[in-house]
């Protein structure tokens, strides 16, 4: 998996939420509205370069009582399944995750020990375990000691 965001990947992203991403130059806009619950997010990534090879980016969160950010995303998993997209950040030995999911809600992991990614999950505590799942998924993305920061 490439450690940047491309326009593919962000395509991606924008089917597994069931909206069309917007693009204004590096600017990609994917605004999502869950009738049911009321709620709405516009989540807008902001990218170096040109989009056609990817680049480091910057992921903003805007809801209705929050606003989120998260710097030096450089990679994203989707899962058709559970409608999410998770923006991914690592660097300094933590990692932090931005998950946005189809029905206009959103949940943030932030500096998180890489270690904690690789434990044995029956074994960390409780109020933890949640971040070590969802951010172990993040591990393909960042092979080796890459951080955005390197590059």
């Amino acid at each position: 998996m490439s450690r940047s965001l491309s326009d593919a990947d962000l395509e991606r992203a924008a089917a597994v939420l069931g909206v069309d991403a917007e693009r204004d130059g590096t600017l990609t806009r994917l605004a999502l509205r869950d009738e049911a619950s009321g709620r709405r997010l516009a989540v807008e990534v902001t990218r170096t370069g040109d989009g056609s090879e990817g680049g480091v980016a910057l992921v903003k969160v805007y809801g209705t009582e929050a606003h989120l950010e998260l710097h030096d995303c450089a990679g994203l998993v989707t899962s058709d399944e559970l409608g999410e997209v998770i923006f991914f950040a690592r660097g300094g030995g933590r990692v932090a995750g931005l998950v946005v999911e189809r029905e206009a809600a959103c949940s943030l992991y932030a500096n998180v020990s890489e270690r904690l990614l690789s434990a044995d999950f029956l074994t960390v505590a409780p109020e933890v375990a949640q971040a070590a799942v969802v951010l172990s998924l993040s591990e393909p993305l960042f092979e080796g000691d890459w951080s955005p920061e390197g590059q």
